[in-house]
C-alpha cells in the first residue's frame, strides 16, 4: 500500500490535505513562524542578519553540526564557543595538533567525532580551506554523511536539498500520519521533505523545522495549538499526536559481562593502555580488560 493512501487511511477525511498539493503553502508558514520564533543558536545567521546580506560561514555550520551529532543543543553551545574563540577558522583547526582538539573535545563524547573533525579540517585546508557546496562533494569528506551533508549544503550555501533529523522525522510522521513503523518509513519520509523544500530559503527552511520539532512538535505533549501547520497536521486533525511516529517493540538487549584489571606499580601510577582507533570509545585510554559477552562460558 503506497504511503500516500496510508495516511488518507489512517486519519480523518481531511487528512491527505497537506499530502496532496500544499507543499508551499506549508513552507510559507513555517517560514513565517521561524521569522518570529527562531531560536537564537551562537552558529546560527538569523533571518534579520540574512536579510541584511549577513551569510552563514561554511566552516560554523560544519563544526556546529558535527558537534550536535547525537548531542543536545544545550550541551554544545559552551563547546562550539570555546572551539570558534581558539579555532576561529579551519586553517587555524587543522594547523592545531589532535591532541589539543581531543582535549577540547574532552566531555562531549562519541570521539570518532573528534578525530574526524581534525582529518576533515585537515583535508579541507590543504584544499585551499573552502567546502565543496554539493551534497555529493562534501560527502567526499570524513566524518561528513547523508544528514550532514544536507545541512551544510542548504543552510551553509543555500542549496535545495531534504535535511531530515529525528526533529524532522517526527514533524513529518505527524504531519502525515505516517503509519509504518519509522525504522522502515526513512526513505518515505525523505520523499516528503523533499517535495516541501522550497525553492528559495531552503537553509531557513531545514532550521525551521528542526525547531519546530524542538520546541512545539516534541516528542511527549506537543503544544499543538502553537503549531504553524495545525491545520495542515493530519495527527492534530485525528487527536492523536503522540501516536506518530510509529516505532516497533524494542527487542530485549543482551547482558554483557567483561573483567578490567587494575595494576598499580610501586609509585602509585596505574598501567593504562590505548584503544584502537575504531569503535566505542575509540582512542581513549582505558585499564586493560577482557572482551565482553552475553555467553554464559565466557566465551567471545
Amino acid at each position: 500500500m503506497a504511503l500516500h493512501d496510508q495516511t488518507r487511511k489512517t486519519a480523518s477525511g481531511d487528512s491527505g490535505k497537506a499530502a496532496s498539493g500544499e507543499s508551499g503553502e506549508i513552507a510559507s508558514r513555517l517560514l513565517a513562524w521561524y521569522d518570529a520564533h527562531h531560536r537564537d543558536l551562537p552558529w546560527r545567521v538569523a533571518p534579520r542578519e540574512l536579510a541584511r546580506g549577513i551569510r552563514p560561514d561554511p566552516y560554523r555550520v560544519w563544526l556546529s553540526e558535527v558537534m550536535l551529532q547525537q548531542t543536545t543543543v544545550e550541551a554544545v553551545k559552551s563547546y562550539f564557543r570555546a572551539f570558534v574563540e581558539k579555532w576561529p577558522d579551519i586553517e587555524a583547526l587543522a594547523a592545531s595538533p589532535t591532541e589539543d582538539v581531543m582535549k577540547a573535545w574532552a566531555g562531549l563524547g562519541y570521539y570518532s567525532r573528534a578525530r574526524n573533525l581534525k582529518a576533515c579540517a585537515d583535508l579541507v585546508a590543504r584544499q585551499g580551506g573552502r567546502f565543496p557546496v554539493t551534497q555529493a562533494g562534501l560527502r567526499e569528506l570524513p566524518g561528513i554523511g547523508a544528514y550532514t551533508a544536507a545541512a551544510i549544503a542548504a543552510i551553509a550555501f543555500d542549496r535545495p536539498a531534504a535535511v531530515v533529523d529525528g526533529n524532522v522525522e517526527r514533524v513529518v510522521s505527524r504531519l502525515f500520519s505516517i503509519v509504518t513503523p519509522l525504522s522502515e518509513a526513512k526513505s518515505d519520509i525523505r520523499t516528503y521533505v523533499e517535495r516541501m523544500v522550497p525553492a528559495t530559503r531552503p537553509g531557513d527552511f531545514a532550521q525551521a523545522m528542526m525547531d519546530l520539532g524542538a520546541t512545539i512538535c516534541t516528542p511527549r505533549r506537543p503544544r499543538c495549538m502553537l503549531c504553524p501547520l495545525r491545520e495542515d497536521c493530519s495527527a492534530i486533525i485525528s487527536g492523536d499526536a503522540e501516536r506518530f511516529p510509529v516505532r516497533l517493540p524494542k527487542g530485549e538487549k543482551p547482558l554483557r559481562r567483561g573483567a578490567a584489571f587494575v595494576a598499580v606499580r610501586g609509585d602509585g601510577a596505574i598501567l593504562l593502555r590505548k584503544r584502537g582507533d575504531k569503535g566505542l570509545l575509540g582512542g581513549m585510554t582505558e585499564v586493560p580488560t577482557t572482551g565482553w559477552t552475553a555467553r554464559i562460558d565466557g566465551a567471545t
